[in-house]
């Protein structure tokens, strides 16, 4: 059996441009890419927290240390300029695979500038 784990993720990652007429996708700085390990043209799914609205697209390489999150095409509907978004790319792995595997968690500030990794999430605990 394989499972559709969680690969990587870049986290509140902010808009930058909503471009309605370009070709489809997300243009993401290419250092983003790089420190999330998602590849160019590979299927991503990306949730707005501002507004709840959620896509699939796949990743297009934008120019390193730009900063760009270029939201396009139809996606550009869900989000606009400032809009925080979570940034997604899943992996079929065996069970056995899974034993192993840490996804790629790349953390980014108002400016999408890489603020830190992680492999793991925290875990949550109640509210106290």
């Amino acid at each position: 059996m394989n499972l559709n784990m969680l690969k990587a993720k870049i986290h509140r990652a902010t808009v930058t441009h909503a471009e309605l007429h370009y070709e489809g996708s997300i243009a993401i700085d290419g250092l983003l890419l790089d420190a999330s390990g998602i590849r160019e043209y590979e299927q991503i799914h990306a949730w707005n927290i501002n507004n709840g609205k959620r896509f699939v697209t796949y990743a297009l390489r934008a120019e390193e240390g730009s900063g760009i999150i270029s939201v396009n095409g139809s996606a550009a509907h869900r989000a606009q300029p400032g809009d925080l978004i979570i940034i997604a790319a899943f992996a079929q792995l065996s069970e056995a695979e899974v034993e192993q595997f840490q996804p790629t968690l790349v953390y980014v500030d108002a400016d999408n500038r890489i603020s830190h990794t992680n492999r793991s999430i925290p875990k949550q605990m109640a509210a106290a």
